[in-house]
């Protein structure tokens, strides 16, 4: 086969319901440690759900400018991006000057954008019409592409910038994509990754309405249960997950700590349904194969997997059947985590910081648990890694990130050699 540029994670960057920065939340899933709560930021009094994976302690002047957070940068889903971009860039140890600005670029996905400028500027606009209830910056708060953008005027990368934009799958989505253009020789740097917050009165309702959600209210932190048998739906969470993505030659010449490679990278869609996965996970069968054809490796060679696991009765279902369709008896060895026990559902930035966690799962020897996992399901029957974090020396990992409108994002990373 001719041989192709290679692409390594050199810095991580992570904003999450349990913990600001790589250490913090990572330190948190290993010991098994949720981030559900209930709801701090509107009365939740008439909701059938009351609780979601909220960020804590978040203040946004530790990233970015006092008149950003008043104006362009002022909803969260923007300010997550450039807490969790500008850690990435620092742990990268990464200046974009000179001719490397036209060879870098940012993918940003998310899967609702502004929801929160939009709920809170439709409020001011019924109150005082649309001379004084509309701020001039209502546009550049609440479009997708911005949190790529303000990222790419900070750190002066001209290359592709724009947001994905598939559901759940964005984040994800943003990264593959980022990994092909590097592929393709158009880039050297990629900032990608993905943003969400959408902890809101219209996110948490609309979920709701469609009983997606658990409603574990008094028990929050035991509410996100992937694969056990008592799980009832997800929670909604927010925070951001972004990755710095180099070539390895590139990564290499400047002395890069590199934490994984991303060798592969499937994306496709079920054509099925818009919100219910194809039967058995057919097109979830057939990203994961695809991934691993691109990372031209064998299904044997893959030994842990972070599931999409949503915690609902359906996708943990159809994840499990998928995977065994995929993996044959080799399933039966694989570790099959998710982390959404712990940091519930983000979203469009739920590929982002899963695949986060597959590098340094990769790079430390060390795998996160699916946390609540209390009563076996009979038809999720492989090794879920329960409750309790795991050490084990990984060849290849693949995140899972499958979304509404049936759209499916896989990507593999593989352990560096010494």
């Amino acid at each position: 086969m001719p041989m192709r540029r290679r692409v390594v994670v050199t810095g991580v960057g992570l904003v999450t319901p349990v913990g600001i920065g790589t250490e913090e939340t990572w330190q948190a899933l290993l010991a098994g440690r949720s981030g559900i709560a209930p709801i701090t930021r509107f009365d939740t009094s008439r909701f059938s759900t009351r609780i979601a994976g909220e960020v804590k302690g978040f203040e946004p002047t530790r990233w970015m400018g006092a008149r950003e957070v008043r104006t362009t940068a002022a909803d969260p889903f923007i300010q997550y991006a450039l807490a969790a971009g500008t850690m990435a860039m620092s742990d990268a140890g990464l200046t974009i000057e000179g001719e490397l600005c036209e060879r870098a670029g940012c993918f940003v996905g998310s899967g609702m954008g502004g929801l929160g400028t939009i709920e809170t500027t439709h409020k001011s606009f019924m109150e005082k019409g649309p001379r004084h209830g509309i701020s001039p910056f209502f546009a550049t708060q609440l479009i997708i592409n911005l949190a790529a953008g303000h990222l790419g005027m900070k750190y002066n990368a001209k290359g592709p910038s724009y947001a994905q934009v598939s559901a759940c799958s964005s984040g994800a989505n943003a990264i593959g994509d980022a990994y092909r253009a590097i592929q393709r020789d158009e880039v050297d740097v990629m900032i990608c990754g993905g943003t969400e917050a959408v902890v809101t009165p219209l996110g948490v309702g609309g979920f709701c309405a469609m009983r997606a959600l658990s409603t574990r209210n008094d028990a929050p932190a035991e509410a996100s249960r992937p694969f056990d048998l008592d799980r009832d739906g997800f929670l909604l969470a927010e925070g951001a997950g972004i990755l710095v993505l180099e070539e390895m030659e590139h990564a290499r010449g400047r002395g890069a700590h590199c934490y994984a490679e991303l060798s592969g990278y499937g994306a496709n869609a079920d054509a099925y349904h818009v919100t219910a996965p194809a039967p058995e996970g057919e097109g979830a069968q057939r990203c994961m194969r695809l991934a691993l054809k691109d990372a031209r490796l064998a299904p044997s060679d893959i030994d842990y997997i972070n599931a999409h696991g949503t915690s609902t009765k359906l996708n943990d279902v159809t994840e499990t059947v998928a995977i065994k369709q995929v993996f044959g008896e080799h399933a039966r060895r694989l570790m099959v985590s998710s982390t959404k026990s712990m940091t519930g559902h983000l979203l469009g930035a739920a590929g982002g910081i899963e695949a986060a966690f597959c590098a340094l799962a990769l790079a430390r020897g060390q795998v996160p648990p699916t946390i609540n996992y209390a009563t076996a399901d009979p038809a999720c029957d492989l090794d879920y890694v329960p409750n309790t974090a795991r050490d084990a020396r990984l060849r290849h990992a693949m995140s899972n990130s499958f979304g509404f409108g049936g759209t499916n994002a896989c990507l593999v990373f593989s352990a560096l050699g010494d």
